[in-house]
C-alpha cells in the first residue's frame, strides 16, 4: 500500500503522524511511505532521517494526497485539506467528528473512509489510541491552569500549592477516567487541594485507593458540580463519551456562582466541551474571560509537547496502520473488531452511532457494506 504522511496545518499543531522508525517498518513490510516536506521538523525530526529509513520525500501535501492510498495524520484535516481528500482513501488520524458537522459531511460526500484514532477500542472498552494524549493533556491541563491562574494572565493570583501559613488553591476535576486521573496526579503533586468527581462508584473508589488522603472523591450530581465550582480556583473538565459530543455539565448560569478569576481548562472541547461557554481556542490564544471567569479551550494541547506527545501517539497508532496497511481497511476490520471500532465514515454512510446521533444521521452498520 502506499501510505502518505503530510505535514500539520492546523495552527500551532507541531505533531506528525509517522516518526522515522515507523516508517521503517512500513517499508520492511513491502508497502511505500511518502513523507512531506518538514513533515516532522517541528518534533525533531529531519527529512534525512525519513530518507533514511525508506521514504520518499514531497514537496507538497497535494501530492502526497494524490499518490496515496492511505493518509496518516494527528489532527483532523482542515478545511484548506477537503479538495485534496479521494474517494475511497483512507484517513487515520484523529476525527472528532460529533463536534464537526462540516467535516463530517465532507468524508460523507467524499466517500472518504474515515478511521479515527479516538474510537479505536479493545473488548474491555479502553481507548488505546487515545489514551496517550489524554494522559500528556490531563496533566498539561493542571499545568496551563496553575499559569492563567497567574494575575499577570487575568486569574485570581493564586499559588496552587500554597505557601506555609496560606491556603493550597482549590481544583475540581469533573471527570475520573484517563484525563481525571492524570490532572489529579499533577494536582495533587502540586500541593493543591484536590476534589475529582465522577459518575462512577467503582471509579471514585479506585481512586481513592490510590491518591488516598490526599484527594476528596464526590460523586458527580449537580448540586456536587456546584459546590465544588463555588469553592474552586482551577477547574478541569475531563469528561468523555467515545466518539461522542461530551455532556455539557458547567452551564453559563454556573459561571456567577464562581470566584472572580477562577480558571477552567475544559480538556473536552474537541468533543464539543462540557462547558456550555467553552469555545476552541489556540497556543498563541488560548483564554478569553466571560464573567470574571478565565476559560481556556485549546483543542490540540499535546501539540505543545511535540515531541514526547508525537513518540507517545505513533507508539500505538502504529500496530493498527500496519495492520490496515497489509490487509486493507475491509480484512482489517473483519480480523480486528478495535479497527472495526474506529471507522467513522466508510463509502459515504456514517458507520459510527454516536456521531450518526450527534447529527441526526443514518446509521448503517459497517460489517453490512464490507
Amino acid at each position: 500500500m502506499k501510505v502518505g504522511c503530510v505535514k500539520e496545518i492546523k495552527k500551532h499543531e507541531y505533531r506528525v503522524g509517522l516518526i522515522p522508525s515507523d516508517v521503517k517498518s512500513y517499508i520492511t513490510r513491502g508497502h511505500q511511505v511518502f513523507i512531506e516536506k518538514n513533515a516532522g521538523l517541528a518534533a525533531g525530526f529531519e527529512d534525512e532521517l525519513y530518507r533514511q529509513a525508506g521514504a520518499a520525500i514531497r514537496e507538497i501535501s497535494k501530492e502526497i494526497f494524490a499518490e496515496c492510498e492511505m493518509i496518516i495524520k494527528v489532527k483532523e484535516p482542515v478545511p484548506e485539506e477537503y479538495p485534496l481528500l479521494r474517494r475511497d482513501q483512507i484517513l487515520y488520524t484523529y476525527l472528532h467528528l460529533a463536534a464537526g458537522r462540516e467535516l463530517t459531511d465532507i468524508l460523507l460526500e467524499k466517500e472518504v473512509k474515515g478511521v479515527a484514532y479516538e474510537t479505536i477500542e479493545d473488548e474491555e472498552g479502553h481507548l488505546p489510541c487515545l489514551k496517550p494524549m489524554s494522559e500528556i493533556a490531563g496533566r498539561l491541563s493542571v499545568q496551563e491552569g496553575a499559569k492563567y491562574l497567574e494575575k499577570t494572565f487575568g486569574g485570581r493570583g493564586v499559588l496552587l500549592g500554597g505557601v506555609p501559613g496560606v491556603a493550597r488553591g482549590k481544583v475540581a476535576i469533573i471527570g475520573g477516567g484517563v484525563v481525571g486521573t492524570n490532572a489529579c496526579k499533577i494536582a495533587s503533586g502540586m500541593g493543591a487541594d484536590v476534589t475529582i468527581l465522577d459518575v462512577s462508584a467503582s471509579r471514585l473508589a479506585y481512586l481513592d485507593d490510590i491518591f488516598g488522603s490526599r484527594i476528596t472523591t464526590l460523586y458527580s450530581t449537580d448540586a456536587n458540580i456546584e459546590k465544588v465550582l463555588r469553592e474552586s480556583d482551577l477547574v478541569i473538565g475531563a469528561v468523555l463519551l467515545p466518539g461522542a459530543k461530551a455532556p455539557v455539565l458547567i452551564k453559563k448560569e454556573h459561571l456567577k456562582i464562581m470566584k472572580d478569576g477562577a480558571v477552567i481548562v475544559d480538556v473536552a472541547v474537541d468533543q464539543g466541551g462540557c462547558v456550555e461557554t467553552i469555545k476552541p481556542t489556540t497556543h498563541d490564544d488560548p483564554v478569553y474571560v466571560i464573567d470574571g471567569v478565565v476559560h481556556y479551550g485549546v483543542t490540540n494541547m499535546p501539540g505543545a509537547v511535540a515531541l514526547s506527545s508525537t513518540q507517545a501517539l505513533t507508539s500505538t497508532t502504529l500496530p493498527y496502520g500496519l495492520m490496515i496497511a497489509e490487509l486493507g481497511l475491509e480484512k482489517a476490520c473483519k480480523q480486528s473488531s478495535e479497527i472495526y471500532n474506529g471507522v467513522n465514515t466508510y463509502k459515504g454512510k456514517c458507520v459510527y452511532k454516536n456521531v450518526a446521533i450527534a447529527f441526526d444521521l443514518e446509521h448503517v452498520e459497517l460489517n453490512s457494506l464490507i
